[in-house]
């Protein structure tokens, strides 16, 4: 007597690890978190999305935009691009474990979370000390990490043409979830702004102190 067989569970995509992918959602939304809080405390600039600073450059440059924000852009500029330096540096050279990596971008995060909440960053000077901080952050993001987590034009033009030709792959859930969790990150800044003002910069080191302990938990001995 033949017996029906029983239709397969779909399981993990070959080489897709949850932990990892959870990882790169709180980074996204620590990303998010990052370039709300730059853009609106420290005035029309971004932290991590350089395009659009590139952007504002060129408004600025016929006299558009906020006053001072040519000097803004050009600081995160320089903060990102040393951020990435770094990253390729602790990456290529000292070969160190993306844990110990993110440690340093959380590092950057938190201390300027505690000058925003201490209101050491009053000043114009300060302010752009606090963006030095936040955009060097997510340059070593944006240098450790193989997948974008703070830059997603790539990413959604990705996912959207593969939308359209009906091939959406397994991993594509965790995908639309980074850049739904952009919005997330930047929504809950805008919030804290207006109901907790002293902890919105901590909006963005939160979840990625999440990251960390994220990867630092896969790379646990499993003791078997």
């Amino acid at each position: 007597m033949s017996t029906r067989a029983r239709p397969a569970v779909p399981g993990p995509a070959p080489g897709l690890d949850p932990r990892g992918e959870w990882s790169l959602l709180l980074l996204s939304a620590a990303s998010g978190a990052a370039d709300a809080f730059a853009f609106i405390c420290v005035g029309q600039v971004f932290a991590g999305v350089m395009t659009g600073n590139l952007v504002l450059l060129g408004i600025s440059a016929t006299g558009g935009g906020e006053h001072g924000v040519a000097v803004r852009v050009i600081t995160s500029l320089i903060a990102y691009g040393i951020g990435v330096g770094c990253g390729a540096w602790m990456a290529e050279r000292l070969r160190w474990s993306l844990p110990v990596m993110l440690l340093g971008e959380v590092a950057l995060l938190t201390a300027g979370a505690v000058l925003w909440a201490l209101d050491a960053a009053g000043s114009d000077g300060g302010r752009l000390g606090l963006l030095v901080l936040i955009a060097a952050a997510m340059g070593i993001q944006g240098r450790i990490h193989t997948t974008p987590t703070n830059y997603f034009t790539g990413t959604l033009t990705a996912l959207v043409g593969r939308a359209a030709l009906r091939s959406w792959e397994q991993r594509d859930r965790w995908v639309a979830g980074r850049l739904l969790a952009v919005v997330v990150g930047a929504a809950v800044t805008a919030l804290a702004v207006h109901l907790w003002p002293g902890a919105a910069a901590a909006v963005a080191a939160l979840p990625a102190a999440g990251a960390l302990l994220v990867e630092t938990w896969r790379r646990r001995p499993s003791g078997r």
